[in-house]
């Protein structure tokens, strides 16, 4: 039992924070309702987004709004706070927050205090120097940046339907995705697989007419389903006329023009950057010890080297990995194992709180599952592998049955049901990135200032 309140802080809703939260008030049910404990999730976004729907989010398959999953609603009894943490001083317990309120006050980060820390902040876009990225590239990690590059893509196919400049219209219609891992493939996957069936709603567009390049600077793609299956996807993605470039690299974007290291030169309008992540800069102001690639050092327990009261799992942590027949290796960080460390880490700040033993976390990796468009994918599962629609269904059936909620789990495969009996929606929303414009302009003000020829605010 709990002896004295305690006061337990989870920094970050993703994966790791909300399943460990949503763990901890099961476990602490009873020390919740007699005011023993106290669980305070902060966390940027009032939703956790379950990052395996994105691309079909991009493609239309699944609404946006059921990607996500409300925390306020799931995690009833813990205070949600939405903001961010900016510092921890875990050597006195506090952790400064800076929230929506912080900013309108201009009082800055309010500190916060607490007895037990999880850190779980995720990861963030790891980006490269390269010229014109921060200007032209889009990202592919949020739900937002998933729904606006499919607006912009449709975009651009309008732009190159009604443009009479033949250089705009090859720019306009050419996609560069630079990262060969599942976010890269996947959202390329889906997303030309989008377009390729949008052009039948187009009177002067055909699929031969767009080019889709992805760019990976190892020699391989999707690492996680094993060579030969990588191999397959390079021969698949090339049959779909999708110019694949190995052990290449994006050397810049500036002017709308994609310089690939091959020396080959793209005028394109859009480069999507899923070049690998990085931890979050949080991790950084703290004074918990980090390992060489800036990730917390954890125990098999998930509790932080030498910082009692203090643990992590999932992208932020550096978990040794108990399975594996090599010394020193680490568990990946990636949403199998940030699943099942946020179960044992609710498990193990419980058995803390009431003096118990720990758990260790051991799970040996189990594969990986990709999608590669409509009823095409790719999988590796124990050993066995699988390719075509069979991998699209596996990959369908697991991310369905993962994915948070019942809720959640019945909207999702009700529009997919939906969308096997009507035909795909093609419309583009950009105008929701500047909702106001229109009546800005209406009451005399002045429209966003976007850059030139880029409409609707579009990358």
């Amino acid at each position: 039992m709990v002896k004295e309140r305690a006061r337990i802080l989870v920094v970050g809703g993703g994966y790791v924070g909300m399943y460990t939260a949503l763990r901890l008030q099961r476990k602490l049910k009873r020390e919740l309702g007699r005011g023993e404990a106290e669980i305070t999730v902060v966390t940027p976004d009032p939703y956790m987004t379950y990052q395996p729907f994105l691309p079909e989010a991009a493609a239309g398959a699944i609404s946006p709004r059921h990607v996500v999953v409300p925390l306020r609603r799931v995690l009833g009894r813990c205070h949600v706070v939405i903001g961010e943490a900016t510092a921890v001083d875990h050597a006195k317990r506090t952790a400064t927050i800076t929230t929506l309120a912080t900013e309108e006050e201009g009082t800055g980060g309010r500190r916060l205090a607490y007895d037990e820390l999880v850190l779980a902040p995720g990861s963030v876009s790891r980006t490269l120097p390269v010229p014109g990225l921060a200007d032209h590239g889009i990202g592919f990690k949020t739900v937002e940046e998933a729904i606006g590059l499919r607006n912009h893509v449709l975009e651009q196919m309008d732009i190159a339907s009604s443009t009479r400049d033949p250089a705009l219209r090859d720019a306009a219609l050419t996609f560069v995705f630079v990262g060969g891992g599942y976010a890269g493939v996947e959202a390329l996957g889906e997303l030309e697989d989008m377009a390729r069936y949008a052009t039948r709603y187009y009177h002067n567009l055909r699929p031969e007419d767009m080019k889709w390049i992805l760019v990976e600077a190892s020699d391989r793609i999707l690492p996680e389903v094993g060579e030969e299956m990588g191999r397959y996807t390079v021969t698949e993605l090339r049959r779909r006329n999708i110019d694949v470039r190995l052990e290449t690299r994006l050397e810049s974007c500036a002017d709308r023009l994609a310089v690939l290291s091959d020396g080959s030169r793209f005028p394109t309008r859009t480069v999507v950057w899923t070049a690998g992540v990085k931890p979050h800069p949080v991790l950084a102001a703290t004074d918990l010890p980090l390992n060489g690639r800036g990730r917390l050092k954890c125990t098999a327990e998930l509790a932080v080297e030498g910082a009692p009261h203090a643990w992590a799992a999932g992208d932020a942590a550096a978990v040794p990995d108990v399975t594996a027949d090599e010394p020193g290796r680490e568990c990946a960080p990636n949403a199998q194992h940030a699943l099942r460390q946020a179960r044992v880490l609710g498990d193990n700040i419980a058995h803390s709180l009431r003096g118990e033993p720990l758990e260790t976390y051991a799970h040996k990796y189990a594969g990986s599952v990709a999608s590669l468009g409509l009823h095409k994918g790719v999988a590796q599962v124990y050993g066995r592998k699988l390719k075509g629609y069979p991998a699209w269904f596996m990959h369908r059936t697991y991310h369905l049955s993962r994915v948070p909620t019942f809720n959640r789990k019945a909207r999702v495969a009700a529009e997919w049901t939906l969308a096997g009996l009507f035909k795909r929606e093609i419309v583009s929303l950009g105008s929701l990135e500047h909702p106001r414009a229109e009546f800005e302009l209406a009451a005399g003000g002045k429209p966003p200032q976007d850059p030139p020829h880029d409409p609707k605010g579009s990358s």
